[in-house]
Protein backbone atom coordinates (compact mmCIF):
# COMPACT_ATOMS: atom_id res chain seq x y z
CA UNK A 1 0.00 0.00 0.00
CA UNK A 2 1.93 3.08 -1.42
CA UNK A 3 1.85 5.76 1.16
CA UNK A 4 0.37 9.39 0.04
CA UNK A 5 -0.39 12.99 0.60
CA UNK A 6 -0.06 14.79 4.25
CA UNK A 7 1.97 13.73 7.05
CA UNK A 8 3.53 15.80 9.44
CA UNK A 9 6.38 14.68 11.43
CA UNK A 10 7.45 15.95 14.85
CA UNK A 11 9.21 14.91 17.88
CA UNK A 12 7.02 13.93 20.97
CA UNK A 13 10.23 13.75 23.49
CA UNK A 14 7.92 15.31 26.34
CA UNK A 15 5.25 12.56 25.72
CA UNK A 16 3.55 11.16 28.26
CA UNK A 17 3.09 14.54 29.45
CA UNK A 18 -1.08 14.06 29.53
CA UNK A 19 -2.19 10.98 31.33
CA UNK A 20 -1.05 10.20 34.46
CA UNK A 21 -3.09 7.44 35.93
CA UNK A 22 -1.84 5.49 39.14
CA UNK A 23 -0.61 2.50 37.81
CA UNK A 24 2.19 0.09 39.64
CA UNK A 25 5.28 -1.41 37.80
CA UNK A 26 4.29 -5.31 37.64
CA UNK A 27 6.49 -7.84 39.37
CA UNK A 28 7.42 -10.89 37.14
CA UNK A 29 7.02 -13.45 40.25
CA UNK A 30 6.31 -16.29 37.97
CA UNK A 31 8.46 -15.18 35.11
CA UNK A 32 11.15 -17.84 34.76
CA UNK A 33 12.80 -17.11 31.73
CA UNK A 34 16.97 -15.46 32.49
CA UNK A 35 16.80 -12.29 30.77
CA UNK A 36 19.76 -9.85 30.66
CA UNK A 37 21.71 -10.51 34.02
CA UNK A 38 22.75 -8.09 36.28
CA UNK A 39 25.46 -8.24 39.26
CA UNK A 40 23.22 -10.63 41.32
CA UNK A 41 22.60 -12.77 38.53
CA UNK A 42 18.69 -12.19 38.34
CA UNK A 43 16.91 -11.38 35.48
CA UNK A 44 16.99 -7.60 34.71
CA UNK A 45 13.73 -6.11 33.00
CA UNK A 46 14.73 -2.69 31.79
CA UNK A 47 13.06 -1.65 28.15
CA UNK A 48 15.43 -0.83 25.71
CA UNK A 49 18.49 -2.17 26.93
CA UNK A 50 20.63 0.51 28.12
CA UNK A 51 23.75 0.96 26.88
CA UNK A 52 25.60 0.03 29.75
CA UNK A 53 25.22 -0.83 33.81
CA UNK A 54 26.26 -2.74 36.11
CA UNK A 55 23.71 -3.94 39.30
CA UNK A 56 24.21 -5.37 43.05
CA UNK A 57 22.02 -7.87 45.11
CA UNK A 58 20.31 -5.34 47.53
CA UNK A 59 16.97 -4.27 47.77
CA UNK A 60 15.85 -0.66 48.66
CA UNK A 61 12.80 0.77 49.60
CA UNK A 62 11.36 3.91 47.97
CA UNK A 63 9.78 6.31 49.82
CA UNK A 64 6.13 7.18 48.90
CA UNK A 65 6.68 10.52 49.74
CA UNK A 66 9.61 10.75 47.20
CA UNK A 67 11.18 14.03 46.75
CA UNK A 68 13.13 15.76 43.49
CA UNK A 69 16.25 17.43 44.30
CA UNK A 70 16.41 19.60 40.96
CA UNK A 71 19.85 20.52 40.23
CA UNK A 72 22.12 22.70 37.40
CA UNK A 73 21.40 25.27 34.86
CA UNK A 74 18.17 22.73 33.34
CA UNK A 75 17.36 21.39 36.44
CA UNK A 76 14.90 23.97 37.52
CA UNK A 77 12.67 23.44 34.01
CA UNK A 78 9.70 23.22 34.16
CA UNK A 79 9.50 20.25 31.61
CA UNK A 80 11.52 18.37 34.82
CA UNK A 81 9.46 19.02 37.46
CA UNK A 82 6.17 18.05 35.67
CA UNK A 83 7.50 15.04 34.20
CA UNK A 84 8.92 14.02 38.12
CA UNK A 85 5.13 14.28 38.91
CA UNK A 86 4.03 12.42 36.19
CA UNK A 87 6.76 9.44 36.52
CA UNK A 88 5.98 9.61 40.69
CA UNK A 89 2.16 9.17 40.07
CA UNK A 90 3.15 5.67 37.56
CA UNK A 91 5.55 3.98 40.78
CA UNK A 92 2.68 4.50 43.70
CA UNK A 93 -0.30 3.68 44.05
CA UNK A 94 -2.95 6.65 45.35
CA UNK A 95 -2.83 4.54 48.44
CA UNK A 96 0.49 4.14 49.09
CA UNK A 97 1.18 6.61 52.04
CA UNK A 98 -2.10 4.59 53.95
CA UNK A 99 0.64 0.97 53.64
CA UNK A 100 3.46 2.92 54.00
CA UNK A 101 6.33 1.12 56.03
CA UNK A 102 4.46 1.04 59.51
CA UNK A 103 7.89 -0.31 61.05
CA UNK A 104 10.07 3.00 60.34
CA UNK A 105 12.43 1.32 58.66
CA UNK A 106 15.10 2.71 56.38
CA UNK A 107 14.22 3.83 53.35
CA UNK A 108 16.96 3.85 50.77
CA UNK A 109 15.55 6.32 48.02
CA UNK A 110 13.70 8.86 49.82
CA UNK A 111 15.01 11.75 47.28
CA UNK A 112 15.53 11.88 43.38
CA UNK A 113 18.18 14.41 42.38
CA UNK A 114 18.23 15.22 38.89
CA UNK A 115 21.45 17.51 37.27
CA UNK A 116 20.93 18.98 34.09
CA UNK A 117 24.11 20.52 32.69
CA UNK A 118 22.46 22.46 29.52
CA UNK A 119 19.54 25.31 30.06
CA UNK A 120 18.75 24.92 26.25
CA UNK A 121 15.09 23.52 25.95
CA UNK A 122 15.87 23.44 22.39
CA UNK A 123 13.95 20.54 20.77
CA UNK A 124 15.39 18.88 17.45
CA UNK A 125 16.62 15.85 15.58
CA UNK A 126 20.25 14.72 16.87
CA UNK A 127 19.09 16.61 20.75
CA UNK A 128 21.34 14.93 23.07
CA UNK A 129 19.48 12.08 24.97
CA UNK A 130 21.54 10.60 27.18
CA UNK A 131 21.67 10.30 30.87
CA UNK A 132 23.45 8.48 33.82
CA UNK A 133 21.79 6.89 36.74
CA UNK A 134 23.53 6.13 40.07
CA UNK A 135 21.53 3.92 42.98
CA UNK A 136 23.92 3.52 45.78
CA UNK A 137 24.15 0.39 47.68
CA UNK A 138 22.86 0.58 52.00
CA UNK A 139 25.67 1.89 53.73
CA UNK A 140 28.17 1.97 51.12
CA UNK A 141 31.27 4.09 51.22
CA UNK A 142 30.40 6.03 48.24
CA UNK A 143 26.67 5.85 48.92
CA UNK A 144 24.22 8.84 47.59
CA UNK A 145 22.26 9.37 50.91
CA UNK A 146 18.78 8.85 50.99
CA UNK A 147 18.30 8.95 47.50
CA UNK A 148 19.27 8.23 43.71
CA UNK A 149 20.36 10.31 41.07
CA UNK A 150 20.09 10.90 37.74
CA UNK A 151 22.54 13.32 35.46
CA UNK A 152 21.47 14.28 32.01
CA UNK A 153 23.03 17.10 29.68
CA UNK A 154 19.46 18.03 28.99
CA UNK A 155 15.90 18.02 29.86
CA UNK A 156 15.59 15.23 27.26
CA UNK A 157 17.65 13.36 28.95
CA UNK A 158 16.24 13.49 31.97
CA UNK A 159 13.30 12.74 30.78
CA UNK A 160 14.75 9.44 29.54
CA UNK A 161 16.17 8.78 32.45
CA UNK A 162 13.43 9.45 34.56
CA UNK A 163 11.39 6.45 32.31
CA UNK A 164 14.06 4.33 33.28
CA UNK A 165 14.63 5.24 36.56
CA UNK A 166 10.62 4.33 36.83
CA UNK A 167 11.33 0.82 35.49
CA UNK A 168 13.77 0.17 38.18
CA UNK A 169 10.73 0.84 40.79
CA UNK A 170 8.73 -2.53 41.23
CA UNK A 171 5.96 -2.89 43.43
CA UNK A 172 6.05 -5.46 46.25
CA UNK A 173 2.70 -7.00 47.00
CA UNK A 174 3.51 -9.05 49.75
CA UNK A 175 4.62 -5.49 51.81
CA UNK A 176 2.62 -3.09 49.71
CA UNK A 177 5.91 -1.15 49.24
CA UNK A 178 8.16 0.22 46.06
CA UNK A 179 11.26 -1.12 45.83
CA UNK A 180 14.35 -0.79 43.78
CA UNK A 181 15.96 -4.43 43.34
CA UNK A 182 19.90 -5.38 42.42
CA UNK A 183 21.10 -2.30 44.24
CA UNK A 184 23.41 -0.52 43.81
CA UNK A 185 22.71 0.73 40.26
CA UNK A 186 24.73 2.92 37.65
CA UNK A 187 23.19 2.92 34.62
CA UNK A 188 25.01 5.09 31.26
CA UNK A 189 22.87 4.90 28.07
CA UNK A 190 22.07 7.18 25.11
CA UNK A 191 20.47 6.01 21.70
CA UNK A 192 22.03 4.19 19.07
CA UNK A 193 20.15 6.44 16.30
CA UNK A 194 18.60 9.82 16.25
CA UNK A 195 15.25 9.24 15.05
CA UNK A 196 13.26 6.54 16.06
CA UNK A 197 9.44 6.91 14.82
CA UNK A 198 5.95 5.96 14.75
CA UNK A 199 3.53 6.70 12.10
CA UNK A 200 0.10 6.92 12.90
CA UNK A 201 -2.56 6.99 10.58
CA UNK A 202 -5.51 9.09 10.80
CA UNK A 203 -6.79 9.10 7.45
CA UNK A 204 -8.51 5.61 6.83
CA UNK A 205 -9.68 5.79 10.46
CA UNK A 206 -10.23 8.85 12.60
CA UNK A 207 -8.73 8.55 16.31
CA UNK A 208 -9.78 10.90 18.71
CA UNK A 209 -7.01 13.39 19.99
CA UNK A 210 -7.31 11.74 23.40
CA UNK A 211 -6.49 8.71 21.23
CA UNK A 212 -3.47 10.16 19.71
CA UNK A 213 -2.39 11.69 22.96
CA UNK A 214 -2.19 8.18 24.30
CA UNK A 215 -0.12 6.73 21.40
CA UNK A 216 2.51 9.75 22.51
CA UNK A 217 2.27 8.75 25.79
CA UNK A 218 3.29 5.13 25.23
CA UNK A 219 5.77 6.27 23.06
CA UNK A 220 7.75 7.28 25.50
CA UNK A 221 8.03 4.37 27.14
CA UNK A 222 10.04 2.08 25.13
CA UNK A 223 11.75 5.84 23.72
CA UNK A 224 10.56 6.47 20.92
CA UNK A 225 11.14 10.27 19.90
CA UNK A 226 9.12 10.90 16.22
CA UNK A 227 5.00 10.84 15.78
CA UNK A 228 4.86 10.96 12.08
CA UNK A 229 1.00 11.77 11.90
CA UNK A 230 -0.50 11.19 8.81
CA UNK A 231 -3.20 13.35 8.67
CA UNK A 232 -5.07 12.81 5.26
CA UNK A 233 -5.50 10.93 2.91
CA UNK A 234 -7.37 10.52 -0.56
CA UNK A 235 -9.97 8.94 1.70
CA UNK A 236 -10.75 11.53 4.14
CA UNK A 237 -9.68 15.16 4.86
CA UNK A 238 -10.08 15.30 8.32
CA UNK A 239 -8.23 18.69 9.39
CA UNK A 240 -9.21 22.22 9.37
CA UNK A 241 -7.92 24.48 7.50
CA UNK A 242 -9.71 28.22 8.09
CA UNK A 243 -8.80 29.87 4.61
CA UNK A 244 -9.96 26.85 2.23
CA UNK A 245 -13.13 25.66 4.84
CA UNK A 246 -14.60 23.67 2.43
CA UNK A 247 -11.80 21.45 2.40
CA UNK A 248 -12.49 19.11 5.79
CA UNK A 249 -16.12 18.12 4.07
CA UNK A 250 -13.99 15.39 2.82
CA UNK A 251 -13.97 14.03 6.17
CA UNK A 252 -15.87 10.97 7.59
CA UNK A 253 -18.17 13.27 9.20
CA UNK A 254 -19.00 16.34 10.50
CA UNK A 255 -17.64 14.38 13.98
CA UNK A 256 -14.69 12.92 12.27
CA UNK A 257 -12.33 16.00 12.40
CA UNK A 258 -9.67 18.01 13.50
CA UNK A 259 -9.94 21.81 14.35
CA UNK A 260 -6.77 24.06 14.09
CA UNK A 261 -7.17 23.72 18.16
CA UNK A 262 -6.67 20.29 18.47
CA UNK A 263 -3.85 19.90 15.83
CA UNK A 264 -2.24 23.13 17.74
CA UNK A 265 -3.18 21.28 21.36
CA UNK A 266 -1.15 18.03 19.86
CA UNK A 267 2.21 19.55 18.12
CA UNK A 268 2.09 22.42 20.75
CA UNK A 269 2.40 19.32 23.79
CA UNK A 270 4.60 17.22 22.42
CA UNK A 271 6.38 18.59 19.37
CA UNK A 272 6.94 21.39 16.94
CA UNK A 273 4.24 24.15 16.21
CA UNK A 274 5.65 24.50 12.75
CA UNK A 275 2.42 24.34 10.96
CA UNK A 276 1.18 28.28 12.82
CA UNK A 277 2.90 31.49 11.46
CA UNK A 278 2.30 32.78 15.31
CA UNK A 279 -0.16 31.51 18.36
CA UNK A 280 -2.53 33.94 17.70
CA UNK A 281 -2.94 33.27 14.02
CA UNK A 282 -5.80 31.03 13.04
CA UNK A 283 -4.49 30.24 9.32
CA UNK A 284 -1.98 26.99 9.66
CA UNK A 285 -0.22 27.97 6.20
CA UNK A 286 3.49 29.24 7.35
CA UNK A 287 5.21 30.53 4.54
CA UNK A 288 8.54 30.15 6.29
CA UNK A 289 7.13 26.22 7.49
CA UNK A 290 7.75 23.03 5.72
CA UNK A 291 4.84 21.65 6.95
CA UNK A 292 2.77 24.01 4.78
CA UNK A 293 4.24 23.06 1.62
CA UNK A 294 3.40 19.41 2.98
CA UNK A 295 -0.12 20.68 3.41
CA UNK A 296 0.13 22.09 -0.42
CA UNK A 297 1.83 18.75 -1.45
CA UNK A 298 -1.23 16.71 0.00
CA UNK A 299 -4.01 19.11 -0.57
CA UNK A 300 -3.04 19.24 -4.66
CA UNK A 301 -1.60 15.85 -5.36
CA UNK A 302 -4.65 13.60 -5.39
CA UNK A 303 -6.84 15.70 -7.53
CA UNK A 304 -4.17 15.85 -10.74
CA UNK A 305 -6.24 13.17 -12.21
CA UNK A 306 -9.46 13.83 -11.86
CA UNK A 307 -9.64 18.18 -12.64
CA UNK A 308 -10.00 18.45 -16.66
CA UNK A 309 -7.76 21.83 -16.24
CA UNK A 310 -4.65 20.03 -14.46
CA UNK A 311 -5.34 17.07 -17.32
CA UNK A 312 -5.11 19.51 -19.92
CA UNK A 313 -2.03 21.23 -18.68
CA UNK A 314 -0.18 18.24 -18.40
CA UNK A 315 -1.08 16.86 -22.05
CA UNK A 316 -0.33 20.75 -23.48
CA UNK A 317 3.22 19.96 -21.46
CA UNK A 318 3.80 16.16 -22.94
CA UNK A 319 3.89 15.48 -19.42
CA UNK A 320 2.83 12.22 -17.29
CA UNK A 321 1.72 12.39 -13.74
CA UNK A 322 4.66 10.93 -13.15
CA UNK A 323 6.21 13.56 -14.34
CA UNK A 324 4.06 16.36 -13.18
CA UNK A 325 4.97 14.59 -9.53
CA UNK A 326 8.62 14.61 -10.28
CA UNK A 327 8.20 18.36 -11.29
CA UNK A 328 6.16 18.79 -8.29
CA UNK A 329 8.57 17.23 -5.69
CA UNK A 330 11.49 19.32 -7.01
CA UNK A 331 9.57 22.42 -6.73
CA UNK A 332 8.38 22.01 -3.32
CA UNK A 333 12.15 20.48 -1.92
CA UNK A 334 13.06 24.09 -3.59
CA UNK A 335 11.07 25.88 -1.79
CA UNK A 336 11.69 24.55 1.50
CA UNK A 337 15.67 24.08 1.22
CA UNK A 338 15.32 27.70 0.25
CA UNK A 339 13.56 28.21 3.58
CA UNK A 340 16.61 26.46 5.57
CA UNK A 341 13.97 23.08 5.98
CA UNK A 342 15.27 19.73 4.84
CA UNK A 343 12.87 17.39 2.56
CA UNK A 344 12.27 13.91 3.27
CA UNK A 345 10.52 12.18 0.90
CA UNK A 346 9.70 8.20 0.25
CA UNK A 347 11.93 6.46 -1.37
CA UNK A 348 9.77 6.35 -4.84
CA UNK A 349 11.32 10.05 -5.48
CA UNK A 350 15.00 8.07 -4.82
CA UNK A 351 13.78 5.20 -7.18
CA UNK A 352 12.59 7.17 -10.31
CA UNK A 353 14.75 10.51 -10.04
CA UNK A 354 17.49 10.23 -7.86
CA UNK A 355 19.88 12.30 -9.93
CA UNK A 356 17.64 14.82 -9.49
CA UNK A 357 17.12 15.15 -6.05
CA UNK A 358 18.66 17.95 -4.06
CA UNK A 359 22.34 16.30 -2.05
CA UNK A 360 20.37 17.21 1.05
CA UNK A 361 17.21 14.80 0.46
CA UNK A 362 16.32 12.26 3.13
CA UNK A 363 14.91 9.06 1.71
CA UNK A 364 12.28 7.03 3.40
CA UNK A 365 12.61 3.57 2.60
CA UNK A 366 8.91 1.29 2.76
CA UNK A 367 8.83 -0.64 -0.20
CA UNK A 368 11.28 -3.43 0.92
CA UNK A 369 14.90 -4.37 1.91
CA UNK A 370 17.89 -2.81 0.88
CA UNK A 371 17.22 0.02 -0.28
CA UNK A 372 19.21 2.23 2.40
CA UNK A 373 22.35 1.28 0.66
CA UNK A 374 21.87 2.51 -2.22
CA UNK A 375 20.49 5.76 -0.40
CA UNK A 376 23.95 6.27 1.54
CA UNK A 377 26.29 4.88 -1.63
CA UNK A 378 24.54 8.37 -3.16
CA UNK A 379 25.46 10.51 -0.47
CA UNK A 380 21.51 10.59 0.67
CA UNK A 381 20.64 10.46 4.81
CA UNK A 382 18.17 7.15 5.10
CA UNK A 383 15.34 6.18 7.08
CA UNK A 384 14.28 2.76 7.23
CA UNK A 385 10.53 1.52 7.21
CA UNK A 386 10.41 -1.77 5.03
CA UNK A 387 7.48 -2.68 5.02
CA UNK A 388 7.94 -6.64 5.15
CA UNK A 389 9.35 -6.55 9.11
CA UNK A 390 8.17 -2.90 10.20
CA UNK A 391 4.08 -2.43 9.21
CA UNK A 392 2.41 -2.89 12.51
CA UNK A 393 -0.67 -3.48 9.91
CA UNK A 394 1.03 -6.29 8.73
CA UNK A 395 -0.47 -8.85 11.56
CA UNK A 396 1.31 -11.59 10.13
CA UNK A 397 4.58 -10.28 11.03
CA UNK A 398 5.82 -11.70 14.32
CA UNK A 399 7.43 -9.69 17.06
CA UNK A 400 10.74 -11.53 16.43
CA UNK A 401 11.11 -9.81 13.05
CA UNK A 402 9.95 -6.41 13.98
CA UNK A 403 13.06 -7.11 16.87
CA UNK A 404 15.86 -8.70 14.19
CA UNK A 405 15.28 -6.04 11.43
CA UNK A 406 18.84 -4.21 11.08
CA UNK A 407 18.61 -0.58 9.91
CA UNK A 408 22.33 -0.62 8.90
CA UNK A 409 21.96 -4.22 7.16
CA UNK A 410 23.81 -4.23 3.98
CA UNK A 411 25.71 -1.01 4.88
CA UNK A 412 30.03 -2.08 6.10
CA UNK A 413 31.32 1.45 5.41
CA UNK A 414 31.68 3.66 8.37
CA UNK A 415 31.04 6.63 7.03
CA UNK A 416 27.79 5.37 5.09
CA UNK A 417 26.46 4.19 8.13
CA UNK A 418 25.95 7.56 9.55
CA UNK A 419 23.88 8.48 7.36
CA UNK A 420 20.91 6.33 8.03
CA UNK A 421 18.86 8.41 10.94
CA UNK A 422 17.02 5.42 12.07
CA UNK A 423 14.09 3.79 11.53
CA UNK A 424 10.20 4.25 11.65
CA UNK A 425 7.34 1.61 12.53
CA UNK A 426 4.12 2.38 9.96
CA UNK A 427 0.55 1.91 11.96
CA UNK A 428 -1.31 2.44 8.79
CA UNK A 429 -5.26 2.91 9.52
CA UNK A 430 -7.08 0.30 7.12
CA UNK A 431 -7.36 -2.19 8.93
CA UNK A 432 -7.23 -0.29 12.74
CA UNK A 433 -9.65 2.41 14.69
CA UNK A 434 -10.02 3.54 18.41
CA UNK A 435 -11.06 0.20 19.75
CA UNK A 436 -7.67 -1.69 18.13
CA UNK A 437 -4.81 0.29 17.20
CA UNK A 438 -3.13 0.39 20.75
CA UNK A 439 -2.65 -3.61 20.74
CA UNK A 440 -1.80 -3.44 16.80
CA UNK A 441 1.09 -1.20 17.46
CA UNK A 442 2.08 -2.81 21.17
CA UNK A 443 4.07 -4.75 21.83
CA UNK A 444 5.91 -5.21 18.29
CA UNK A 445 6.38 -1.72 18.09
CA UNK A 446 8.77 -2.24 21.55
CA UNK A 447 10.50 -4.66 19.64
CA UNK A 448 11.73 -2.20 17.02
CA UNK A 449 12.24 0.69 19.78
CA UNK A 450 14.96 -1.73 21.64
CA UNK A 451 16.78 -2.19 18.19
CA UNK A 452 16.78 1.65 17.45
CA UNK A 453 17.81 2.68 21.03
CA UNK A 454 19.88 -0.08 22.46
CA UNK A 455 23.51 -1.11 21.40
CA UNK A 456 24.03 -3.58 18.58
CA UNK A 457 26.33 -5.70 20.19
CA UNK A 458 24.45 -5.98 23.20
CA UNK A 459 21.11 -6.80 21.69
CA UNK A 460 22.66 -9.50 19.02
CA UNK A 461 24.37 -11.06 22.31
CA UNK A 462 21.07 -12.14 23.93
CA UNK A 463 18.62 -15.30 22.62
CA UNK A 464 15.48 -14.25 21.01
CA UNK A 465 13.44 -16.84 22.87
CA UNK A 466 14.59 -17.15 26.26
CA UNK A 467 16.59 -13.85 26.93
CA UNK A 468 14.32 -11.14 24.88
CA UNK A 469 11.07 -12.89 25.24
CA UNK A 470 10.91 -12.78 28.92
CA UNK A 471 12.01 -9.45 28.82
CA UNK A 472 9.26 -8.42 26.15
CA UNK A 473 6.62 -10.36 27.99
CA UNK A 474 7.58 -7.80 30.87
CA UNK A 475 7.48 -4.94 29.49
CA UNK A 476 3.87 -5.74 27.81
CA UNK A 477 2.69 -6.28 31.03
CA UNK A 478 4.11 -2.84 32.41
CA UNK A 479 2.30 -1.50 29.46
CA UNK A 480 -0.90 -2.90 30.67
CA UNK A 481 -0.42 -1.53 34.21
CA UNK A 482 0.22 1.69 32.43
CA UNK A 483 -3.13 1.39 30.30
CA UNK A 484 -1.71 0.85 27.46
CA UNK A 485 -3.78 -1.98 25.63
CA UNK A 486 -0.88 -3.92 24.51
CA UNK A 487 -1.67 -7.48 23.30
CA UNK A 488 0.04 -10.50 24.02
CA UNK A 489 3.23 -10.88 22.24
CA UNK A 490 3.36 -14.66 20.95
CA UNK A 491 0.00 -14.66 19.27
CA UNK A 492 0.70 -15.91 15.49
CA UNK A 493 -1.30 -12.62 14.37
CA UNK A 494 -0.63 -9.84 16.06
CA UNK A 495 -3.50 -7.55 18.18
CA UNK A 496 -5.36 -10.87 18.85
CA UNK A 497 -6.65 -11.52 22.57
CA UNK A 498 -5.46 -14.02 24.89
CA UNK A 499 -6.67 -17.57 23.56
CA UNK A 500 -7.36 -18.82 27.09
CA UNK A 501 -6.50 -17.78 30.83
CA UNK A 502 -3.13 -17.15 32.00
CA UNK A 503 -0.60 -14.64 33.38
CA UNK A 504 0.45 -11.71 31.19
CA UNK A 505 4.17 -12.80 31.80
CA UNK A 506 3.76 -15.92 29.61
CA UNK A 507 1.17 -14.66 26.71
Amino acid sequence: MPPKLLTFLFLPLLAASLAAASRRHPSPANSTAAAAAGGGGDPIYLWPLPKNFTSGSQTLLVDPDLALDAQGPGGGAAAVGEAFARYKSLIFPPWAHAARNGSGGYYGVGKLTVVVASADETLELGVDESYRIYVAAKGGVNSIVDGATIEANTIYGAIRGLETFSQLCVFNYDTKNVEVRHAPWYIQDEPRFAFRGLLLDTSRHFLPVDVIKKVIDSMSYSKLNVLHWHIIDEQSFPLEVPSYPNLWKGSYSKWERYTVEDARDIVRGNGYPKLWPSPKCREPLDVTSNFTFEVISGILSGCWNATPHVKQWLHERNMTTKDAYKYFVLKAQEIAINLNWIPVNWEETFNSFKENLNPLTVVHNWLGPGVCPKVVEKGFRCIMSNQGVWYLDHLDVPWEDFYTSEPLAGINNTAQQKLVLGGEVCMWGETADTSDVQQTIWPRAAAAAERMWSQLEAISSQDLETTVLARLHYFRCLLNHRGIAAAPVTNFYARRPPIGPGSCFVQ
